[in-house]
């Protein structure tokens, strides 16, 4: 099926690794101008080298976007080498796994920071761009943590609670406009983060890391952990214009494992 993206400038956000990366693969593949951006300057030259390797045409853009004036400027210098953002895809930040026992207040700035105002200051920093054009697609990758409250992950749940609030939100305020925001919430997938998890999980039950994976592929109804490609091929979708007529959505990937209406 052809997607309809060739030669759209796309950014991913958080794509030296992971969800990210395999996003950033995907775009390519369908003949996309892809902008990566991360904060490590090394291990996102080394994802850009694997992009081109492949044949992907790839401008890399080193961020903290935590800092907005950051954000903008990545945006800015994007625009100039590629053309306009047609695409935002956000995948950067995580919040750090915290059994509930020992969660600091910090511990609940820290995940607000990482996840929640990343996505904000890199959705900020295109939407007037976007406006303008009266066009634009933004998917963000959240998770699902914010919607089910695990013992693990609740300040990094809060953030992505609230990250999916603001996407709903956004999507409602700017249709009008001609834009389409949506948001997909991966479970457990195949990527250093998870292992991240399944360390915070064994802690709290006082199990190996082993088992905490043994037990996070039992609780899958399908009976496996998702891959970074299969997120990254619902993200590619909904940027299409194969999904025109989506906006607004909330799209769970984890395997049914919470069979959930709302």
């Amino acid at each position: 099926m052809d997607l309809q993206l060739t030669d759209k400038v796309v950014l991913i956000t958080g794509a030296s690794k992971g969800i990210g990366l395999a996003c950033a693969q995907a775009f390519a593949d369908e003949g996309a101008r892809v902008a990566i951006a991360a904060r490590q300057a090394d291990t996102l030259e080394a994802a850009a080298a694997s992009l081109r390797a492949a044949g992907a045409t790839v401008l890399p853009v080193v961020a903290d976007l935590g800092d907005p004036a950051q954000a903008e400027g990545m945006a800015r210098q994007i625009a100039e080498t590629l053309g306009p953002i047609d695409v935002l895809v956000n995948s950067a930040g995580a919040a750090r796994r915290t059994p509930a026992p020992e969660l600091t207040a910090a511990d609940w700035h820290a995940a607000m920071d990482a996840k929640f105002f990343t996505y904000i200051h890199a959705m900020q920093a295109v939407l007037p761009g976007m406006l303008a054009r009266g066009s634009g697609v933004i998917v963000n990758v959240i998770g699902a943590g914010g919607k089910v409250a695990s013992p693990t992950h609740l300040a990094g749940g809060a953030a992505n609670a609230a990250l999916m609030l603001a996407s709903a939100g956004l999507a409602n305020a700017h249709a009008a406009a001609g834009l389409r925001i949506n948001a997909v919430n991966p479970g457990a997938t195949l990527t250093e983060r998870l292992q991240q998890g399944l360390e915070a999980e064994a802690r709290l039950a006082g199990i190996p890391v082993e088992e905490a994976r043994r037990r996070a592929t039992q609780r899958t109804p399908m009976g496996r952990l998702a891959t970074p490609e299969e997120i990254a091929n619902m993200v590619v979708f909904l940027a299409s214009p194969k999904a025109s007529y989506v906006t607004g959505a909330l799209v769970a990937m984890d395997g049914a494992s919470t069979p959930m209406v709302v």
